[in-house]
């Protein structure tokens, strides 16, 4: 999420009331999660398991808990809460703004879209030309909607991402200050979820089509001509290289990577990442040719142990 205007440490530092390290007009662009930080971003790191992460990123400062050595080039700022504080950041920068209107007096609609009877369009949304919004699709805030792309009744595009601090007194939740970009030429199927990023972009390519009942978490990249049948879950900052082809009720753990042209089989749970152009199967995923091999194995030991 990039700030409106360059900001100096200084003055991030006393909007959120913390000391800072570092010379004091040293420019800050945004904020943004681990996974997609980029130079002149702020990013927050809160347990020391993930210190040496967040200071060797590419952010240019680090929002942290503990006086650490600041790494040469960058800054830091000293936060009791920095998982807190974060939020204070978003809240500052792109706070909640209702609306009344079922279409925003702020989106942008091109030509030859047809927006169909209770379709709900949010403060500053994007949508290009010849597409379709069938009935009762809500598109949250600043979400981006490209040329000739249909969308199926019931789909909501830019939810919160699913992202929560467990907490003494219950669970604190990460604050979503990111959008949706879906690109041309994409088909989203009825009743499915795709979360806008926490800070980033969830982006889905040109020419993907994605059947009904398919979620997509928080700043998760579907490449270029996938197929995505129903019901599966793909988690958050997972990347879906182009031409990959998902089947039904398939799930996969976040920040993983499907590589070009696979095929996932369906019913298969995506542990860990996988290379491009061979098939997977099962839980925990495998290619699919060895995990047939394997339970055809499984079972001649089953009749020899019979015998």
């Amino acid at each position: 999420m990039k700030f409106p205007r360059s900001y100096s440490l200084e003055e991030i530092a006393e909007l959120l009331k913390v000391e800072y390290v570092g010379p004091k007009h040293f420019p800050i662009f945004g904020i943004n999660e681990i996974h997609v930080v980029e130079k002149g971003d702020i990013v927050f790191v809160d347990h020391p398991k993930y210190y040496n992460k967040a200071l060797e990123s590419k952010a240019t400062v680090v929002l942290i808990n503990k006086k650490v050595e600041c790494p040469k080039g960058k800054a830091l700022l000293i936060s009791k809460d920095p998982f807190a504080d974060f939020n204070k950041l978003t809240l500052h920068f792109n706070s909640f703004r209702s609306s009344n209107l079922l279409i925003s007096e702020s989106a942008k609609i091109g030509l030859n879209t047809i927006i169909q009877p209770n379709v709900f369009i949010g403060n500053n949304v994007k949508i290009g030309d010849n597409c379709l919004i069938h009935p009762n699709v809500t598109i949250y805030d600043n979400c981006i909607i490209g040329n000739n792309v249909t969308i199926h009744a019931g789909t909501v595009i830019g939810a919160d991402a699913f992202y929560y601090k467990n907490r003494p007194t219950g669970y604190d939740k990460l604050i979503s200050g990111g959008t949706v970009d879906i690109k041309d030429n994409v088909d989203i199927g009825a009743l499915c979820t795709i979360d806008r990023g926490v800070s980033g972009t969830t982006t889905i390519h040109k020419g993907t089509k994605i059947d009904n009942q398919v979620q997509i978490g928080h700043d998760t990249i579907i490449g270029e001509k996938c197929l995505i049948a129903s019901q599966s879950g793909i988690a958050g900052c997972v990347i879906v290289e182009n031409e990959v082809t998902i089947w039904g009720q398939v799930g996969t753990n976040s920040g993983i990577t499907i590589g070009e042209k696979a095929v996932i089989l369906g019913q298969t749970g995506v542990t860990k990442s996988v290379k491009g152009g061979k098939t997977y199967f099962g839980t925990p995923v495998e290619e699919s040719r060895k995990k047939l091999i394997e339970m055809a194995k499984i079972k001649e030991l089953i009749k020899l142990q019979k015998k």
